[in-house]
């Protein structure tokens, strides 16, 4: 990968559908340290880049295949770096465009048969793609940037649950350690990260508690909205991180379930174990992927019967 990443080269970064604080954060710390080596790097993701996360990005533009500069770089792009995922079906519109391209993965998920990518590094033992940012940036013999730290931070943080999940080793909490001394401030990360409730999102919240159900013989709970719930509260698909959490967090749970309607007519669905549970297993079957302990899918289902089919196959899993 550093072969190909030589000073002067033009570099689109991209990441999977509805990036999340992985996949944001990795293509910010990524696009900051290619820029300071001397090369023309640019984001162009499949969906909006969060703006959530736009405190990240400084100068580094970043665009949608819609957009007409999107377009342009991805036409004047040497080399696709793709990170957080290696599915083509995760890419989106991006993905016509990488066609008979140089494309590059780092990814900490499962590889798979139709995983794309050359060369390659999916690594699943990784607590985050941040992780093997920081290490491309190391193994490059670099030192880490504050801005690069802060992009870093939020990739690693957010993907371990901020260092609560299964995935959190000593090394996860070295790197973090060191993203410190880069400057890093937990607090003002915390704020920018976390502190974003608004009172749609907390209308929206109110509805997903209200639809909270819990199985009456298994360990396994599930919040169900539908599209009209964003609608008429005005929330956005960023007011539904972490809601799935309320699920996995109630007592003796072991797999929990957010099955939401999309504006489509189809069916998303977010899966999280507490356990020994394998909900990418899951996943899978519905033509998803993801991790043992966090996968989704989107199933090309109306919400009712695919609920159903969610339900049956955790069930089945969980028995």
């Amino acid at each position: 990968m550093l072969q190909e990443l030589e000073p002067g080269r033009r570099v689109v970064l991209s990441t999977h559908l509805n990036a999340d604080g992985d996949g944001a954060g990795s293509e910010a710390a990524a696009a900051h340290w290619l820029r300071r080596r001397g090369l023309e790097a640019s984001i162009v993701n499949p969906t909006p880049y969060p703006d959530v996360f736009r405190f990240l990005l400084g100068e580094v533009a970043a665009w949608t295949p819609a957009d007409a500069d999107g377009e342009q770089a991805m036409r004047d792009a040497d080399v696709f770096l793709v990170l957080d995922t290696a599915e083509p079906s995760r890419l989106g519109a991006v993905l016509p465009r990488t066609e008979g391209r140089k494309v590059m993965v780092v990814d900490h998920h499962p590889s798979t048969p139709s995983a794309i990518g050359d060369p390659s590094v999916c690594d699943p033992a990784a607590c985050a793609t941040g992780e093997l940012v920081y290490d491309l940036i190391r193994q490059a013999g670099d030192e880490i940037t504050a801005q690069e730290a802060e992009a870093l931070y939020v990739a690693i943080a957010t993907d371990t649950g901020s260092f609560r999940y299964a995935n959190t080793d000593a090394r996860t909490h070295e790197i973090a350690a060191e993203l410190l001394r880069a400057g890093v401030d937990p607090e003002d990360m915390y704020a920018r990260i976390y502190a974003q409730y608004t009172p749609n999102g907390l209308d929206l919240l109110r509805r997903a508690l209200v639809n909270l159900t819990v199985d009456e013989e298994l360990p396994l709970a599930w919040i169900t909205l539908t599209h009209a719930d964003l609608a008429q509260t005005g929330a956005t698909k960023e007011d539904l991180e972490g809601i799935v959490e309320y699920a996995r967090r109630i007592r003796g749970v072991k797999v929990a379930l957010l099955i939401r309607e999309l504006h489509d007519g189809s069916t998303k669905v977010s899966l999280r174990s507490a356990g020994d549970a394998d909900v990418a297993a899951i996943a899978r079957e519905l033509g998803g992927g993801g991790h043992p302990k966090a996968a989704g899918a989107v199933i090309a289902e109306p919400l009712k019967p695919a609920e159903s089919r969610v339900l049956e196959l955790a069930r089945a899993v969980l028995s």
